[in-house]
């Protein structure tokens, strides 16, 4: 029997103790171990891979586990003087942050203790060690206390609880221990959403200042994140800190699938035959000098190919936390922002300065900021361009996944935008029963101008025509009294837009893009269209007394309306 595919696992002992397969990544420790600073920080996007890697960091390092039968057979096993001398020895400390969250700084740091307070329950034996104190002893029972069934955490604790746990495990093993924080920028994500920044900055910065400056108690400490977060921030005064980000070339195979990983899991699993699908919809990432997968979405798209070969490629790594980030990029585009945004969505490249270092409080500040922020979180990679100033990339989508993801939230955005002018919305609508193609003609010449456009020769030329029939159907669903389907069947076809009106005024619109330039001819093939298909007969069998039929067309941001009218 195969191995299971490990869909959101993200435990390594889990993952290795239940027949799942796994990607080995395990000299990831040989690297990290040549090449430590006392505090690392690795900043990769979503779904990389980085809480699994710090799982078998915690797995590999800490005292007592099942190491021989976790890391049996993996690639660092042949590292054995480092496994020797590495293996099992230290205490650990492990921590996500990924959960803190709230809708004030009360909830949120409510979930922060929560978070350390479990961390300190699983070290329970310390409150009966014999090489620690009654005092000592105390201390723990200071950061973990039953109230009501719950272990709770008091907040003139919570700042010093990682260092006071460092120290406990210290004294009782006798051996320095290991910090790993999962996700430590996510607070501040949250915070910055959720208004109370300031006070979350604040309290972070003396929670890791208290652990990691000028603790003797601590070996090494691991950090990992999507943004490297400004050193003033929430770093004030760390000299000793380490960072990785994804344009660095240390560690840049391992966060994500390399081409060899996912050669190996397709043919595994009999599924080669879709790696060139794979590759278009998944890979295009760039970390360091390595071509990378997003391993999220290659290990679901592998799932539901193994339950229906036929499956078609989906976006299985966008979520809503991201999205409000990208949003708030093309909400704040400028004309040539926006000219940019398009010239990305059309498959070129645009040269832009990172900055690798920013608090959240900056990203408003500059939309070269934002930039940097799409860039950071894998909404945008780079390409391996020879560039004469270290900071400057060539930035693009990455895949077809990134790029449906920014056509989806253009069509969004757009309708939104036009939503806010009602007024202007409402003489666009009441033009179409009244039949006056001028005003539909010059209204829908603004929104194109005023708009991001979407031209990706890279789609079949039947798909071109998608955004401008999206942006037309949300337009016209602010009236609320029509009845509007969309790719309905009507007659013997299926219109694109049909519309019925109280006033039992039917319209059919059919889109077409003029793929050649020439407008009028693709307004024309409309019209033909809807009568050769018996469109405005299927809305006349529904009791319209009118159907008024439209053919427009679009060619980038030009457009053209043309018409007919059948009378009952």
């Amino acid at each position: 029997m195969r191995k299971k595919l490990p869909i959101g696992i993200d435990g390594f002992d889990k993952l290795r103790t239940n027949d799942f397969y796994y990607a080995d990544k395990s000299m990831f420790i040989a690297e990290l171990l040549r090449n430590w600073g006392e505090v690392n920080l690795f900043t990769r996007p979503r779904r990389f891979g980085k809480t699994l890697n710090m799982s078998m960091l915690k797995c590999f390092f800490e005292i007592g586990g099942d190491t021989g039968l976790l890391f049996d057979g993996l690639d660092i096993m042949q590292e054995k003087e480092l496994c020797e001398k590495y293996m099992g020895q230290f205490p650990v400390i492990f921590i996500s942050l990924k959960s803190v969250d709230g809708l004030d700084f009360h909830e949120a740091s409510a979930a922060l203790r929560t978070v350390i307070g479990d961390e300190a329950v699983r070290l329970q034996f310390l409150v009966d060690s014999d090489n620690l104190s009654d005092i000592e002893k105390e201390r723990y029972r200071a950061l973990v206390w039953m109230d009501k069934g719950s272990y709770v955490m008091q907040d003139d604790v919570l700042t010093d609880s990682l260092k006071i746990l460092s120290q406990l495990l210290a004294k009782h093993y006798g051996q320095k221990a290991i910090l790993l924080i999962d996700e430590y920028d996510v607070p501040l994500d949250k915070a910055f959403q959720g208004g109370y920044y300031d006070k979350m900055v604040n309290l972070l910065r003396n929670l890791l200042g208290n652990v990691l400056k000028t603790n003797e108690n601590l070996y090494f400490a691991v950090l990992t994140g999507c943004l490297r977060i400004s050193k003033e921030s929430i770093f004030t005064g760390l000299n000793n800190l380490k960072v990785h980000t994804i344009s660095d070339v240390r560690y840049d195979e391992y966060f994500g699938f390399t081409e060899k990983d996912v050669s190996e899991i397709l043919n595994y699993y009999g599924l080669t035959a879709r790696q060139d699908v794979i590759r278009d919809w998944y890979d295009g990432y760039l970390f360091g000098n390595v071509n990378i997968y997003c391993p999220w979405d290659v290990l679901n798209y592998c799932d539901a190919l193994l339950s229906d070969p036929r499956a078609t490629p989906k976006n299985y790594w966008a979520n809503t936390s991201g999205n409000n980030m990208v949003r708030r990029f093309i909400g704040k585009a400028d004309q040539n922002t926006k000219n940019e945004i398009e010239h990305l969505l059309d498959g070129g490249t645009i040269l832009k300065g990172i900055r690798e270092e920013l608090t959240y409080e900056e990203l408003d500040d500059s939309i070269d900021n934002l930039w940097s922020v799409l860039f950071a979180t894998g909404y945008l990679t780079k390409r391996n361009v020879e560039i004469t100033d270290e900071d400057d990339f060539h930035l693009v989508i990455p895949n077809r996944e990134i790029r449906k993801l920014f056509v989806d939230l253009v069509k969004d955005w757009f309708t939104e935008t036009a939503y806010k002018d009602s007024g202007r919305i409402q003489r666009f609508c009441r033009a179409f029963p009244e039949k006056n193609v001028a005003v539909i003609q010059e209204m829908l010449q603004d929104y194109l101008w005023d708009s991001i456009s979407i031209r990706d020769t890279a789609v079949r030329s039947d798909m071109k025509e998608n955004f401008y029939h999206g942006m037309l159907l949300g337009l016209l669903r602010s009236q609320g009294s029509w009845l509007i389907k969309s790719n309905e069947e009507t007659g013997k076809g299926y219109s694109d837009i049909s519309i019925c009106t109280p006033e039992r005024i039917g319209i059919v619109i059919e889109v077409k893009y003029a793929h050649d330039g020439n407008l009028e001819s693709a307004c024309q093939q409309a019209l033909k269209q809807i009568e050769e298909k018996k469109y405005a007969e299927g809305m006349r069998r529904k009791g319209m007394k009118t159907v008024i039929r439209y053919g427009i067309a679009f060619c980038e941001k030009e457009c053209l309306v043309a018409t007919g009218t059948n009378q009952k």
